[in-house]
């Protein structure tokens, strides 16, 4: 299995199944996405900003729940194996993903894997284990939190540096020089962790750029 990254604004992910698997993948999307829950009853858990629809599908009626969203994506999270082997069918009939959340290896065409995530906007670390093992996944997803502290104020100013550098008469080369000079500094990563102030992760950008370029 190969990582992609989808964009989920102004999408609809599309979950049956309102147990404590479905409020996570809620929670998960609902971050992006409109969220559209389908379930007879719903856990006492967080399902972040989704929409409920308190129903008992049949296998024959999910294509109608499908074609009536139109989803980016659908979830099968219920304890139903029959429902749950109904809405893998129906998606891919309707050429929608569609993510099994009662299924580990084995996937099918269109199936997708919602991985573990760290993020630290714009950064993000996706890891899985192609659905096999999510408890590995989660434990290496803790492990990753402290590794990327810091990263999307590093992230953010080097894209403002990189995209204020193309407007300067620089040669390419030695603006590249100096954007990997700020992304590769100690000192960068270190204000970066210690603060999460992008000012001041700056200052030290900006004094690492003119010591690179007058080099």
């Amino acid at each position: 299995m190969i990582p992609l990254v989808h964009d989920f604004d102004g999408e609809v992910v599309l979950i049956f199944g309102g147990g404590p698997v479905g409020a996570r993948k809620a929670r998960r999307f609902a971050e992006e996405a409109r969220v559209v829950v389908v379930s007879p009853v719903f856990a006492d858990e967080a399902f972040g900003e989704s929409e409920f629809v308190r129903a008992a599908p049949d296998p024959a009626d999910v294509s109608g729940w499908i074609e009536a969203t139109d989803p980016a994506l659908v979830v099968a999270a219920t304890d139903d194996d029959d429902l749950n082997a109904a809405v893998g069918r129906a998606a891919r009939e309707a050429g929608v993903l569609v993510n099994r959340a009662d299924r580990s290896g084995g996937r099918e065409r269109g199936s997708v894997v919602v991985p573990a995530t760290v993020r630290d906007d714009p950064v993000g670390v996706a890891v899985t284990t192609g659905g096999t093992s999510p408890a590995v996944s989660r434990r290496l997803r803790r492990e990753l939190e402290s590794s990327i502290k810091g990263a999307g104020a590093v992230a953010t100013v080097v894209a403002d540096l990189r995209a204020a550098l193309k407007t300067r008469s620089i040669d390419p080369t030695r603006r590249r020089e100096a954007v990997r000079a700020v992304a590769e500094a100690d000192t960068v990563w270190a204000v970066a962790r210690e603060t999460g102030d992008e000012r001041r992760v700056r200052e030290v950008a900006d004094r690492i750029v003119a010591d690179t370029l007058d080099g």
